[in-house]
Parts: structure tokens; C-alpha cells; sequence
């Protein structure tokens, strides 16, 4: 590295991004003072890390941005991870998308609904929850208590146009379909839901006992059996929320598990001193990064993620710029928020209570990688297969054509003997004689497998990329016979790729039969079989996927090419045509008058097409 550009490096803040000799970002990271950090990779190498050591190995230039404090050079570390994803950088995954509660208290009238996706678009988002079924409980739950309607009326719009529902009847919500409600009034509503959802139970339940009481001087017992039902309803939750803390404290507690070079972690939610959640998270490339490093780079991921950021995090590892990170996270959330490791007392033994469970969450992993967790139709299809690894990744390949022409390939991906449908793909075909599947399936095959390695020669050279055909599958089941497998097998053969192929045998309805190998042995399945039932799922899923696709073509050229007979009807009209009449079946049945009235159709245009439909008809 050119010494003379180290000296001259600025006494600044900032933010730093390795490159290596393609140009791509292989590691981000931020400094108080630019220069004293750049300086320390290119000297004393002997005593870096060997990650440390790889990385430097790497660099073939770097570039760096100026920030006006330590601050934002951390925000902006955070940002330009999380966009790059660089190699060399502790990388947080978590096992899934984890659902939240939205309430869109931006909208006049805001409405309450589960999502995946936590933007700042100004709303607040309450989570992360274990599962749908905790959020869609909580959801409920809520509704109810606050009376807020749970049905898709526009409000205000709608308002006092529609007719009284269920749960208007019983008095279940304000039923602003039949009348009305203020801005201002709902709004209050909407305020008692999320002191709710932040876990102020306390003054729900009073309210309601005091309702309650109110009913039954009332002589109203109806009524008032149905607000002692709710106030049940909140202290039944409230049993099943341990309570952790009894200052009513709102607070985070991260564990953390390593193992090879995995770190597990595991965090709890606290809120007004009640564990009302958790989120379980891997951070990858953790194998020689110190404690203090690795508790720092997953609390900045983990809440550049988020906006639900408590008064207190509390770590079981001391993290590197403990004091900045509660800085950044006190001007994230505008709030005073600190960032603790305990050394002794009940909050030790919270953190310790995480470790635990993030040990657990690594050996949930590990059963699940050896297969206890896998489902038995898969296990037993490898047993039946005789394959010496889990097909947890099948992928299963169909052509379809219509006589010869529009020939496409399809694809489609069972995880775990479930659906991965976002992992569908389907393959044009280009090269191939149209009508000849064996071609067209090996064509697609290449093209797929060409496609994984151009992806794993991208992630070898540190490219930040999304794969689309990575990972390759584990098992491939084609819609074809012994022709089919034999010529795939054969390609697979030139590219030197390994993957256990089959092809799906059918009976006289084309349902599958079985399965039969390269060399024509056919494996028959009892029909009451797990494997069995996992196979005819996926052979209608190819079929049905392929047919859909040829559906939309067939329906798009016969719109067009009916049309297209007609005299005086060209592609602008067709469109004008299409989008006034929806379907070809209206157009057939209008009269000449209704023809007419289509925006820069003729009159002598409209009696062409009234005249070729009425005499073909």
C-alpha cells in the first residue's frame, strides 16, 4: 500500500471500504481518526488475526468517507453494510422474517394489521413476534378490547353507508359502518390499542372493571359479563408473559453462543418489566473476533433493523464503543437509551438465561442440519433412494410447448418437503428444436447450473450478489422417462456435477407412479406413503406451474390473432378494444351502436367487426 497516501490520510472522523482487485467492496468499517485505523492494517501484520490477516492479503485499494462526528460515521458503517455485505464483515442472519404488529397511525383513520417488513415510513410497528399466530392473537385481542373494527371499510368514506355486521351486534366494535365516528374519537381508541400493545395492561383492566361495575349498577348484565370476560382476558395473558422485572422496565437482553465459526444469538423483549417476545439470530465469519467485537457489530446491525429500541440493552458480552452505540441509539429513538453488561445480580442472571437460549438456538440448528427436525417424507425418500444426503432441496424441471412453439422450462423448489415458490424459475427456450423436450430440458438444465456457478465464482471473489440459483438442489426429479434422465445425466457428466437425478413415471391418468433411474429401473412407492404423497405433490406442482404459464400465452394470441382477421382492426385498435370491453365474448355480443361509442373506432370499423363476428358466429 503506497506509504506516501497513509501519511496523508485526514485526523478525522469517517468511515473506510476495502476493495480488491475487481473493485469490490470486500470490508467496511469506521474510525474516530481515519488515519491512525487505516495505518494499523498495514503495519504489524504478524499480529492481526488470521481473518484479519486474509483480509489484508486481499486489499488492492480503499476509499473512505469524512463524517462530521463518530456518530455518523457509525450510521453510515451500518448503512453501507448492510447495502454491500461485504465478505470479510460479521454478517447478522436471522432465521426468517420475523412478523410485527403495524398501526398506521400516519392515516386519518389508522388500521392495525400484521407485516413482515419494518419501514420508517413514521408508523409505529410493535415486535418482533415469535410467529403470525402470536401477532394474529394479539391482533384480536386488541380489536376487541378497543372495539376497533377488523373488516376492510374505507373510512371515512364508507362511513354510515354499510349494514350492521356480527361484531357490531355484539357489540364487539364501534361499528362506524352504521354510524359514523369522529376523527378524534377513534383516534383515542387507536391510543388505548398501542398503551395496550406496549403492555400497559393495568389501566385497561381498570377501565374495564370499572365499565363493568357501571353495567351491572345498570341492571345491563349482559354487558357487564362481557367486560369481565376482557378484563379475564388480559390477566390470562398477562399469566402467560413472565414477568421479569418489578420496576416495570422496559429492556433488551442479548446472549450470545459461539460455536466454530458461528455465533447463536438470542434476544428478549422486556417491556414494562414483562418478557412479551424473542428473536433468535446467527452471525456468520465470528471464528477469531474478539467478544467485545462481535457484541458491538451485532447490536448495530440488529438495531439499524429496527425502531423498537428500549431504555436499557443489556449484553452478556462488554461491547467495543459501548458508549457510542447508546449515543447513536439515544438520537435513533429520541429517548435516553444505555447499552450495559452486567456482572452480577438478576440482571446477570437474564443474560445468562439468553446465553442459554442462544445455546439452544445452536443446537436447534445443529438437529436440524442432521435431520431430526427434517420431515418423514424426506427422510424416508432418502432411504428409498438410497442417497447418501438429505433432499431437502428437490427441484423438479417440466417442458411445455404449444405444438412446438412457445416452448418454456419450468422449475419449481420443495424445502423441507414444502413449496418454496419465490425459488420457482422458468426458462424460455432459445437453442432447442421447438417440440423436442429432451432437447429443451437439457438446454434449461445447462443454463441452470451454468447461472449457480457464475454465482459461486461471484461470491469467491467477495462480489456482493443475490443468488438466484444458489444453493444447487439436492435431489432432481424430471417429468420425463429413462430418455430424459439419460441425457441429463450425460450433461451433468461434461460439467462435471454430481446431484442424484430421477424421472417421475406416470400411469394412464398421468398421475405419478413412481420413479425410475437412468439405467431404467423403475422405484414404485405405496400410494399411502409420505414420499409417495411428497411426489404427486410435486409432479401437479410442475404441471400446474407450466400450464399456467401457457394458459396466459394461449389466451394472449387468441385476443390477438381473431382480431387480428378483421378488416380495419389493427394493433392500436385491438388495444382500444380490449381495455373498453374487458373479454373477446363482449366484444362478439355488442351491437353496432354499443362499438361505436369506443374512443377513435368508426362507424364503417364497428360494422366490420359486428359483420365478421355475426357471420362466424
Amino acid at each position: 500500500m503506497d506509504r506516501e497516501r497513509l501519511l496523508n490520510l485526514p485526523d478525522e472522523p469517517g468511515v473506510y471500504l476495502m476493495k480488491d482487485k475487481n473493485g469490490t467492496i470486500i470490508y467496511v468499517g469506521k474510525a474516530k481518526i481515519l488515519k491512525n485505523r487505516l495505518k494499523q492494517y498495514f503495519t504489524a501484520i504478524e499480529n492481526h488475526t488470521p481473518k484479519v490477516k486474509a483480509m489484508v492479503s486481499n486489499i488492492a485499494d480503499f476509499e473512505y468517507i469524512i463524517t462530521d462526528s463518530e456518530i455518523e460515521a457509525l450510521i453510515l458503517e451500518c448503512n453501507l453494510i448492510k447495502k454491500h455485505k461485504p465478505y470479510y464483515n460479521i454478517l447478522l442472519k436471522d432465521d426468517k422474517h420475523y412478523p410485527y404488529i403495524k398501526v398506521t397511525i400516519r392515516d386519518e383513520y389508522p388500521r392495525i394489521f400484521l407485516t413482515r417488513k419494518m419501514v420508517r415510513d413514521g408508523n409505529k410497528y410493535y415486535g418482533p413476534y415469535t410467529s403470525s399466530a402470536s401477532v394474529r392473537e394479539a391482533i384480536d385481542m386488541v380489536s376487541k378490547l378497543c372495539r376497533l373494527p377488523v373488516c376492510n371499510l374505507k373510512m371515512p368514506g364508507d362511513m354510515g353507508k354499510k349494514k350492521e355486521c356480527l361484531n357490531a351486534h355484539i357489540d364487539q366494535c364501534i361499528a362506524p359502518c352504521v354510524h359514523p365516528v369522529s376523527r378524534d374519537g377513534y383516534r383515542k381508541l387507536i391510543a388505548k390499542a398501542c398503551a395496550f400493545l406496549e403492555g400497559d395492561h393495568d389501566a385497561m383492566i381498570e377501565e374495564l372493571e370499572e365499565e363493568m361495575q357501571a353495567a351491572s349498577d345498570a341492571l345491563e348484565f349482559e354487558k357487564a359479563a362481557l367486560l369481565r370476560d376482557k378484563a379475564s382476558a388480559i390477566r390470562k395473558l398477562d399469566e402467560r408473559q413472565k414477568m421479569i422485572s418489578e420496576k416495570q422496565a422496559d429492556e433488551d437482553v442479548v446472549g450470545f453462543y459461539r460455536q466454530g465459526n458461528k455465533t447463536y444469538t438470542e434476544v428478549f423483549f422486556i417491556r414494562r418489566g414483562r418478557l412479551i417476545g424473542r428473536r433468535s439470530s446467527v452471525l456468520d465469519k465470528t471464528g477469531d473476533t474478539e467478544d467485545a467485537v462481535l457484541c458491538g457489530e451485532f447490536l448495530k446491525q440488529f438495531y439499524t433493523e429496527t425502531d423498537d429500541i428500549p431504555k436499557v440493552v443489556y449484553t452478556a458480552y462488554k461491547s467495543e464503543d459501548e458508549e457510542l452505540i447508546s449515543s447513536w441509539l439515544t438520537e435513533k429513538n429520541g429517548h435516553k437509551t444505555v447499552v450495559k453488561c452486567p456482572v452480577r445480580g438478576e440482571k446477570k442472571k437474564l443474560t445468562d438465561m439468553a446465553c442459554k437460549n442462544a445455546r439452544q438456538n445452536a443446537v436447534d440448528h445443529l438437529l436440524k442440519d442432521s435431520g431430526r427436525n427434517v420431515p418423514k417424507s424426506i427422510l424416508e425418500l432418502k432411504e428409498k433412494l438410497g442417497l447418501e444426503t438429505l433432499p431437502k432441496r428437490i427441484e423438479s424441471y417440466d417442458i411445455s410447448h404449444t405444438a412446438g412453439a412457445d416452448a418454456v422450462g419450468s422449475m419449481v423448489v420443495f424445502c423441507d418437503g414444502k413449496t418454496a415458490r419465490s425459488q420457482y424459475r422458468r426458462f424460455k427456450i432459445e437453442t432447442a428444436k421447438g417440440g423436442n423436450d429432451t432437447e429443451s430440458l437439457t438446454e434449461v438444465l445447462y443454463r441452470r447450473m451454468r447461472n449457480a456457478r457464475d454465482e459461486e465464482e461471484a461470491q469467491k471473489n467477495g462480489e456482493a450478489i443475490s443468488p438466484k440459483f444458489l444453493p444447487l438442489p439436492d435431489l432432481i426429479l424430471l417429468d420425463g422417462g429413462k430418455g430424459q434422465v439419460n441425457a441429463i445425466k450425460e450433461l451433468f457428466g461434461i460439467l462435471d456435477v454430481e446431484i442424484p437425478l430421477f424421472g417421475m413415471v406416470k400411469d394412464e391418468r398421468h398421475r405419478t407412479r413412481g420413479l425410475i433411474t437412468s439405467e431404467g429401473e423403475e422405484i414404485e412407492f405405496l400410494k399411502t406413503s409420505e414420499p409417495f404423497r411428497l411426489l404427486s405433490a410435486i409432479q401437479e406442482e410442475v404441471h400446474r406451474f407450466a400450464i399456467e404459464y401457457h394458459k396466459k400465452l394461449q389466451k394472449k394470441h387468441v385476443t390477438g390473432s381473431i382480431l387480428e382477421e378483421i378488416e380495419g382492426v389493427g394493433a392500436e385498435t385491438r388495444k382500444k378494444l380490449i381495455r373498453h370491453f374487458k373479454t373477446i365474448s363482449a366484444i362478439k355480443s355488442a351491437s353496432i351502436e354499443s362499438l361505436e361509442q369506443v374512443p377513435g373506432i368508426s362507424k364503417g370499423v364497428s360494422k366490420n367487426i359486428y359483420n365478421f363476428f355475426h357471420k362466424t358466429s
